[in-house]
């Protein structure tokens, strides 16, 4: 009887515990689930509804472990939303295995490294004087500038995208959610 007392006291502590860190960490909302800042781009991605089709692509192209690496990375995540307003069937056709090097390209185009949080884009947005250039890992460029107090990007095609989530900090890098996917050359 004794032993299951200790046992019942160890396992409330625990959870206490596990509580209390996860109080101590500044999460944000992403997708109705709490984004944390001590877990990787991958952990968190997986746990936002809003971003399966994004999560499917990165297992299809086989990004997992480099988002998983130590970075740090800036993501631009795009919403199922935003995946949903490319042209019918593009999604289907980029997740064949046979288009894993054209998948991979978009979604590497979605990355920049370093941790590029709202603040410091704001400032290269500022220096730049309306428009900071960005150099993606996919080697393309992409345009950050501001439209009113949103964040903007603007991608080889022309096509923009506004940030709706900024700031969501993970243990390697930082993500930031966009509305719409933003395509390379």
């Amino acid at each position: 009887m004794k032993s299951i007392k200790q046992a019942a006291l160890l396992l409330m502590a625990s959870l206490f515990f596990y509580q209390s860190q996860a109080q101590m960490e500044k999460t944000v909302m992403v997708g109705g689930a709490a984004m944390y800042p001590s877990k990787n781009i991958v952990e968190n991605a997986i746990q936002s509804k809003d971003h399966t089709t994004l999560v499917a692509a990165v297992k299809a192209a086989g990004l997992v472990e480099t988002l998983q690496s130590a970075g740090p990375f800036t993501v631009f995540a795009p919403t199922n939303e935003a995946f949903d307003l490319l042209p019918e069937g593009t999604v289907p056709t980029l997740l064949k295995p046979e288009n894993k090097k054209m998948l991979t390209t978009v979604l590497t185009y979605h990355v920049v490294a370093g941790r590029l949080d709202a603040k410091e884009l704001a400032k290269m947005i500022k220096a730049g004087n309306g428009k900071a250039e960005l150099t993606t890992v996919a080697g393309g460029k992409l345009w950050v500038m501001m439209d009113g107090k949103n964040i903007v990007l603007k991608d080889e095609k022309g096509g923009m995208a506004k940030v709706t989530i900024s700031d969501v900090y993970q243990k390697n890098g930082i993500i930031h959610v966009i509305d719409h996917v933003v395509l390379p050359k």
